[in-house]
Parts: C-alpha cells; structure tokens; sequence
C-alpha cells in the first residue's frame, strides 16, 4: 500500500509539515514508519471489512498557578496511544493501546478484523478516494517549549503586578496558565494518510477586592490555537481590567 497525502497549491507545505511532526513523534521513536502502518491495515483488510483507519495520538500538556507572589503548583503530562477502527456493514469495532509498537499495532488490528462479516481470509481491493485539501486553521507551533519556565512565571508575575496596581482595593490575585501540544496522525485502508498539529494555551486571572471589611471576586481570562506570545502587555491589560472591573462593580 502506498499512503498519498492531499497535494495542491497553498495547502501542499502546510500538509507536508504537519505530517513530518507527527512522524518524529508518533512513528520514528518506536521504530515504525509507512510501511508498518501499511501492515496492520492489510492484516484488518484481509477479512473484508469495510473500512478501517489508524488514529494515533501525542498530548503534552503544562500548568502553572501563581497566588501571592508564589507558585502554588506546576504540572507537566505527556499522554499517548494508537486506536485502531473498523467497520463491517452496520458494526464498528475499536481497540486502543497506549504503548506505541509494531507488536500492539498488529495485535490492535487482528483484535477489530473480528467484526468482519466473512470469517474466510482474503483480500478486499478499495477503490481510492478524492480527499479533501487539508486547510492551516492554526499555526503548528509547540506553546510548551517557546517560552521556558522562569519566563511562564515571569509572565505570571507581570500579570499579578498590573492587576494590584490598577486598584488599591485589590487585596488578593490569583493568576494560571495552561499549555497543550496536540499531534494527530490518521492512517486509513484507502491509502490516505493525514495529521494535524494543534496548541492550545490559556491565561487567566482572579482578583479579591476588599473594601470596610467586604471581599468581593472577579476573574477573566482567555486563549485558543496560537502560541504563549499572544499574551502581551496589551492583552494582559485587558484579562486584569476586566476581572478587576468585576469585582469592584460587585463590592459597590
């Protein structure tokens, strides 16, 4: 089997690289490429199912909260895994495996191949499908690794520092941020192979205003599919301006 990748005009780089990232990570540190894909598939295929795909999957994702001036907790996780599918008629059988190999990959593919509605074994020829061009909706960029540790938490203390500074009132700041690195990889009976790489990063703030003995709270905060430089001076301004807003309104 030969795996073909969407090809045309603008979308062609962007696809091609997108597919490099999840080869590093999901294919290359375990020994696998093209071909072992390729294998399990045909091992799904040889009891006439009717369609089948590999999902493969890499999740890094960190935390960080600041109160008081202090790091109160920092987490850091790396998740991933293989999911196999096939569909027989009005059946669909999956089998997962955390751990990456040609071994799980083979033994995930003859555990769905059960469903087929033949119990003979054979080969099924798959007409090839049009695929649709691959769109860039978001940069493929590792939020994680693009800024390091002392500079998340400086970027915290900036935010907590505005945040004391815009009232007198504010007596207690709250301050989080989150990062995720998502790389996909999809392998399908008809040749097709795609991928996708996805950040996702989050910025938030809390604050407590106090005023003749009376607390009060307010928070904002947001994100999305971009990378940790998002959050500039002039896009803190507006997360500590709006919690702050909150909690004044409500403390009058």
């Amino acid at each position: 089997m030969t795996f073909r990748t969407p090809t045309a005009a603008p979308q062609r780089a962007a696809t091609s690289q997108r597919i490099d990232v999840a080869r590093e990570l999901l294919l290359t540190p375990f020994g696998l490429d093209e071909s072992h894909l390729a294998r399990a598939l045909a091992e799904i295929r040889a009891h006439q199912v009717d369609d089948a795909d590999l999902y493969f999957q890499y999740t890094r994702s960190e935390g960080w909260s600041l109160e008081e001036g202090i790091v109160k907790t920092g987490s850091f996780s790396i998740d991933q895994g293989v999911g196999v599918r096939a569909v027989s008629g009005e059946k669909t059988a999956f089998a997962y495996s955390d751990d990456i190999s040609e071994a799980s990959l083979l033994d995930a593919a003859r555990t769905v191949r059960s469903i087929s509605a033949s119990a003979r074994a054979g080969k099924a020829k798959i007409a090839p499908k049009k695929v649709a061009l691959s769109r860039s909706l978001y940069p493929g960029v590792d939020p994680i690794a693009s800024l390091d540790s002392t500079a998340k938490v400086a970027l915290l203390e900036r935010l907590e520092q505005r945040a004391r500074a815009k009232d007198p009132r504010v007596a207690q700041v709250m301050a989080g941020l989150a990062s995720e690195y998502d790389v996909v990889l999809v392998a399908r009976a008809d040749g097709t192979l795609a991928a996708d790489v996805r950040p996702l990063v989050r910025l938030s703030v809390t604050v407590i205003a106090e005023q003749n003995g009376r607390r009060e709270m307010g928070s904002a905060g947001g994100g999305g599919r971009f990378g940790l430089a998002y959050f500039d001076d002039e896009q803190m301004g507006k997360y500590v301006d709006e919690a702050v807003n909150a909690a004044l309104v409500n403390l009058e």
